[in-house]
């Protein structure tokens, strides 16, 4: 009996522990529960598009309005090239009337296709410009399957970018973005016809912002092309050059332009020219028929822990100046060898593609402050933008073009240069790159007085006269140690 009694208590208060056990358990899962409501409901106050703590997402990405605002502002850009070589093919007919069997030569021809972006209503569209370059014949076919004939604006090598013009009225032109604004992470599409499959939309997001891959030829006195990139992970393939780069609202952010893959193929990232970049290029091509960069005059590279190290620098990212060229806007304006630039105007810039992407929004003659950290101090310094040889003033297409043949900077010379060598007037060769003038064999410090026997009193005096000259032409001159010389070269 008492055995009996003593199981039926162990039974009781077991049953009274496993009450209580499962009670608290209870208590504790309704309260997280709780939690959870109450996150939800501060959230969705918030912002109902973005993710709650949890990691649920509210709601679901639709890029369905960005494309269909998109793909009727994308045409497919198709290039025919004539190839160096040819064929002979024989004509019957004339060899039946005239017996002497001559073959008609027939040009070899090639075949190229990209894509473009409609930037305005009455018919321009820019694209890259490896997809036009060199191109005898351009056809652009639009989202409706209209063939037009297109021909060029202008060409920016610098920037893998070109313009053309296509005869139609009303055309369904792209709204455009602000690149600055892009985040890393954000969402985008890549609108445009890869493998000739027109009008096709891949999406992805921005791994990444300023990304300089070198791919594209540094201009004229070894300056780097303007690259920027803005990265991303969204298929891009051959045939998408030229294509549009879009945020989840349609607007267009950057203009498609390279793949790195191993296989040439969309296997690893593509890369976008920045819309704030495009639109200045094309501003400036309608304008003025060349792009008008501001440049700083500098030798530059980016700070790094062991730059930092070895030039006891008192910080460590932005951009370092290794030296400044005499006639250029930092050094006139009084920025020195071992400043570290970190600011243009108003954006803070960590590397060479930040400050080049900034610096390529300007034009020569603009006035903008620079900011550089000097000895773990920082200094604003107001200047005014050059061009790449020297000039404050803007500088029309057909001067540029020679200025490129030259490849030089130039300046007039000094009245106690004059007295030294006994001359009247002259135009030193400041600094040389690779160019007419140094095929010619004319190096630098050279002092050009004559040119076809025509005196040459200043700098403007000698591009005017260049400018008019078609074929062979003589210099005379001087250098600094008085030694006379003679140079030919044709124009």
């Amino acid at each position: 009996m008492k055995r009996i009694a003593g199981y039926f208590l162990a039974a009781f208060f077991g049953g009274l522990l496993s009450l209580a056990t499962l009670s608290y358990f209870q208590d504790g899962q309704l309260d997280k529960l709780k939690k959870i409501e109450e996150l939800k409901a501060e959230n969705s106050d918030v912002d109902n598009n973005h993710q709650v703590s949890y990691g649920l997402p509210l709601e679901s990405v639709d890029f369905a309005d960005a494309a269909e605002k998109t793909v009727n502002a994308v045409v497919h850009v198709k290039t025919t090239y004539e190839l160096d070589g040819g064929y002979y093919s024989f004509d019957p007919i004339r060899h039946f009337f005239f017996g002497d069997g001559i073959y008609q030569k027939q040009p070899r021809v090639g075949a190229g296709a990209g894509s473009g972006v409609i930037m305005s209503s009455d018919g321009y569209i820019v694209t890259n410009n490896h997809v036009i370059d060199g191109a005898s014949k351009i056809q652009v076919t639009t989202n409706d399957n209209k063939i037009l004939d297109a021909i060029v604006i202008g060409q920016d090598p610098s920037s893998d970018l070109a313009l053309l013009k296509v005869e139609s009225d009303n055309m369904p032109k792209i709204d455009l973005g602000n690149s600055d604004d892009v985040r890393v992470g954000e969402w985008v599409l890549a609108v445009g016809n890869p493998f000739n499959l027109e009008s096709t939309v891949t999406a992805g997001i921005v791994s990444a912002k300023g990304r300089d891959i070198n791919i594209l030829a540094n201009g004229p006195n070894g300056i780097s092309a303007v690259e920027s990139f803005i990265q991303t992970d969204a298929a891009v393939n051959p045939g998408n050059s030229g294509g549009a780069l879009v945020n989840s609202r349609g607007e267009l952010i950057g203009i498609n332009a390279a793949i790195k893959s191993n296989t040439g193929s969309y296997t690893g990232y593509s890369f976008a020219i920045p819309v704030n970049i495009v639109s200045k290029v094309v501003e400036d091509l309608l304008e003025y028929g060349t792009v008008q960069r501001g440049y700083l005059g500098v030798q530059i590279q980016n700070v790094t822990q062991a730059l930092a190290e070895s030039q006891s620098l008192k910080i460590g990212d932005g951009v370092y100046v290794a030296s400044t060229i005499d006639l250029g806007a930092a050094k006139q304006a009084g920025i020195k060898k071992g400043d570290v630039i970190i600011q243009i105007a108003e954006r803070r810039v960590k590397n060479v593609t930040e400050m080049q992407e900034q610096l390529s929004k300007f034009r020569p003659g603009d006035d903008i402050l620079v900011t550089v950290n000097r000895n773990g101090n920082d200094l604003s310094i107001p200047l005014t933008l050059r061009n790449q040889f020297g000039e404050e003033e803007l500088t029309p297409k057909k001067e540029m073009e020679l200025h490129e043949k030259l490849n030089a900077l130039m300046e007039d010379i000094d009245e106690e240069t004059k007295a030294s060598l006994n001359i009247k007037y002259g135009v030193r060769i400041s600094e040389l790159g690779a160019g007419k003038l140094r095929s010619a064999g004319i190096s630098q410090g050279f002092i050009i007085t004559k040119v076809d026997q025509t005196d040459i009193k200043d700098k403007k005096q000698l591009m005017d006269f260049l400018e008019l000259k078609s074929g062979g032409v003589l210099i005379e001159g001087i250098y600094p140690n008085g030694k006379r010389a003679y140079y030919g070269f044709g124009l």
